[in-house]
């Protein structure tokens, strides 16, 4: 009696396989892509969290002074750091925010940009660093652009891009399809061998932190320098960036954006700088500027930009912890009025999730808290990058990359199809996957060695 062949398997069945292939294999190659930029990205991310406890310990002699009863004005203080540094120009004052900190003043010198500490009691300059080797700016260069200019910006952004892509791919597969197989993904299987194991110290901790990982490339590309500025010119374009009632009388025909003279928040940085047009007045002294901040009820915390130019504003800059207290304020630098004041409020509702999503993506808007889990997801995306590299290493063949097979063409167009929607909403995606897939689909399959290498 012959023996009962085994039926071919469901064509639909064939298909999934299929398709989960072609998503593992996109996965894979995200994976091993973007791993070293995403550790690099965690871990920066998650120093600076703890910017303002890493400053207050490094910089405790400059911030910290004794309170007094009588308080120098800021005039008095910038006269002081002008004689100390007569070849400076002096281009902002920071008021202290508490009784017991000191006051800042920026000024170049030979081209560089230092922040002078000035004991507003005592009017004596406690110390001067300068800006670009502040061990927390070193960390941000890093984590924004690699120390690599507008490159490394680029580089940031296809990373964070593609790691939406590594994402998507896998919550696809690490999905349970049955009830049976919601342990491996809510909390790893200790039972069950090696194999499953290390399979399931990177699928559960994935699973834990996808949500907070979405939400910091999501929160963290309006910054970046290709998408984020686009996307920025796109909502101001739109009518839906800052609306009219932010100036006081026109708005002003400027080439001049906001974020060209001062640091702001997010939504005013396109705000265009309007011009000082009383110029046979005496300028405002910076201590008029302090009492207008006042009397427009300004919380301190917020820089003051001193104009340059002839026909420049003051701009007064409000980048606190709490979204809600933002404030970019233009003020004539002769009369004292105030050209534009744009505040939380004034922001659309595009404008207020943005500028919610960055405060908490820095760490600032829930205090402790919010440093603690989001120092939680940086250590978890670096767990899993590394548990992710472990899994390859343990599953590669000798001599061969250890990659996912090639599906079929039909599958493939599919997820590519997929895959390029995402490209053309994030460019430097859509760049790179061009490559990939030219790569992948007319090299490799005509080169035996590559073709072997990478199991095509």
């Amino acid at each position: 009696m012959e023996a009962q062949q085994k039926p071919p398997a469901p064509k639909k069945k064939l298909r999934r396989r299929s398709l989960y292939q072609s998503v593992w294999r996109w996965h894979f190659y995200a994976g091993l892509i973007i791993m070293p930029f995403l550790i690099i990205l965690a871990v920066t991310g998650g120093i600076y969290l703890f910017k303002p406890q890493i400053e207050a310990a490094l910089y405790k002699d400059y911030y910290e002074v004794t309170p007094q009863t009588t308080v120098t004005t800021p005039s008095e203080q910038i006269d002081t750091v002008e004689t100390i540094y007569p070849d400076a120009a002096v281009t902002s004052y920071r008021p202290s925010d508490s009784p017991d900190r000191s006051a800042e003043i920026g000024i170049q010198q030979d081209g560089t940009a230092f922040t002078v500490f000035v004991d507003p009691y005592t009017n004596v300059v406690l110390g001067k660093l300068e800006e670009s080797y502040r061990l927390v700016n070193v960390i941000e260069k890093i984590h924004g652009e690699l120390l690599m200019g507008t490159v490394g910006d680029r580089i940031v952004e296809w990373a964070a891009c593609w790691a939406l892509i590594l994402l998507i791919t896998g919550v696809y597969l690490g999905w349970p399809k049955s009830k049976t197989r919601i342990r491996g993904v809510l909390v790893p299987r200790l039972n069950k061998g090696k194999k499953l194991l290390a399979r399931d110290m990177h699928v559960v901790p994935a699973f834990w932190i996808s949500l907070g990982l979405l939400f910091l490339i999501l929160t963290g590309l309006p910054w970046s320098g290709l998408w984020g500025n686009n996307f920025q010119a796109l909502t101001t374009n739109a009518g839906i960036g800052y609306p009219p009632s932010v100036w006081v009388g026109d708005a002003p025909a400027s080439d001049v954006k906001t974020k060209e003279i001062a640091d702001v928040p997010w939504s005013a940085e396109n705000l265009p700088v309007p011009v000082s047009a009383n110029q046979q007045y005496a300028q405002l002294s910076v201590d008029d500027v302090v009492q207008i901040a006042d009397e427009e009820g300004v919380k301190p915390g917020y820089n003051i930009m001193i104009p340059q130019t002839h026909d420049g504003v003051f701009t007064l800059s409000a980048f606190p912890p709490n979204a809600r207290d933002e404030v970019t304020m233009h003020i004539d630098q002769y009369t004292g009025a105030v050209l534009a004041d744009y505040r939380y409020d004034n922001y659309q509702l595009l404008g207020k999730i943005i500028a919610y999503g960055i405060t908490i993506h820095k760490g600032t808007e829930f205090g402790i808290w919010n440093q603690i889990i989001g120092v939680i997801v940086c250590l978890g995306i670096v767990g899993i990058a590394v548990s992710g590299f472990i899994l390859w290493l343990s599953r590669k063949p000798k001599g061969k990359l250890g990659s996912p097979k090639a599906p079929s063409d039909k599958v493939m167009k599919g997820v590519i199809a997929i895959i390029i929607i995402l490209g053309i909403v994030f460019p430097l995606v859509g760049i790179s996957i061009i490559i990939v897939w030219l790569f992948d689909r007319f090299v490799i399959p005509r080169v035996p060695a590559l073709k072997r290498f990478f199991n095509a």
